[in-house]
């Protein structure tokens, strides 16, 4: 913390000394405000992270494309290990908060807008995110990491490539990769999307399955999710699709924890999360199993 501190304090963007205040909720990044000549910015330190495929060059480029699209705030400043945004007044979005039938409506337009909206918008080389190659990946990290979860890899090896069997074709799309809660923020008249460590060209599925499993939405919820953005009736195909990405989603947050527990120095339970995600995804792998 107290590099990242010294980091934050002496960016050369700022107009005189500044006194970074921690912003807590992170666990990729550490996040900072700032206030200078009148204004709050948000500085996000860290550097790339290869063992989660975090180039911070994609991440730029997305936020820059973001903020053209209009669905995130403004990039002030970059320089290595580095960036600063436009801090935004409002609340941090919980599961609660996502789930509620007020929420839903706004978020969907945000996400399509996301999808559709930014590969126009994009300048310079950016990443795809397919969830199974990062699985893959995981995979070995952690056999090289000696993680105390290698016992487990056999079966989430083979539950992945059935998962990735089952989603067939895919429609290719600039997603967001990454829709915890807590990478949405209301302002009272607006919802921002922020936080683009993770995005790359996806399928438009695994963003609308890490919604819903990382928000709890209940079924009827995710049959107006997948028929509202579809502008169409959900048939068997795509249901089957859309929910082995939401099993690939949950699968891949808790390989990411698994990961962090030993490569992440950030203060934050990474044993409990995993725990939490495994639980969920076995729910759902099993679901998943009994439907199709």
């Amino acid at each position: 913390m107290t590099d990242a501190f010294t980091k934050a304090a002496n960016l050369s963007f700022w107009t005189g000394p500044v006194d970074p205040q921690p912003l807590g909720g992170g666990i990729t990044n550490v996040n900072f405000v700032v206030e200078d000549a009148g204004k709050k910015f948000v500085v996000r330190v860290g550097n790339d992270i290869p063992v989660h495929q975090v180039m911070r060059f994609n991440e730029l480029t997305a936020s820059k494309a973001a903020e053209a699209a209009g669905i995130s705030p403004s990039v002030r400043h970059h320089e290595p290990g580095a960036l600063v945004i436009d801090f935004v007044d409002g609340k941090t979005l919980g599961e609660e908060d996502v789930r509620h039938p007020d929420m839903l409506p706004r978020l969907l337009p945000l996400l399509k807008q996301c999808h559709a909206g930014m590969p126009e918008r994009l300048r310079g080389p950016v990443l795809m995110f397919w969830v199974f190659h990062v699985i893959r990946d995981y995979g070995w990290t952690l056999q090289e990491g000696s993680s105390h979860h290698l016992d487990k890899l056999p079966s989430l090896f083979e539950a992945a490539n059935n998962l990735e069997k089952a989603v067939g074709k895919i429609d290719l799309v600039f997603g967001h990769n990454d829709l915890l809660p807590a990478n949405f923020i209301d302002d009272g008249e607006r919802v921002w999307l922020i936080d683009w460590d993770y995005a790359g060209f996806n399928s438009p599925l695994f963003d609308l399955g890490g919604l819903a499993s990382n928000n709890g939405l209940n079924p009827e919820q995710e049959e107006w999710m997948l028929e509202t953005y579809f502008e169409a009736p959900v048939d068997d195909t795509l249901r089957r699709s859309y929910a082995a990405m939401k099993c690939a989603s949950l699968l891949r947050e808790t390989m990411w924890s698994m990961v962090s527990e030993i490569y992440s120095d950030l203060d934050f339970d990474y044993g409990a999360y995993t725990a939490e995600n495994l639980a969920r995804f076995d729910a759902a792998y099993r679901s998943f199993e009994k439907d199709f």
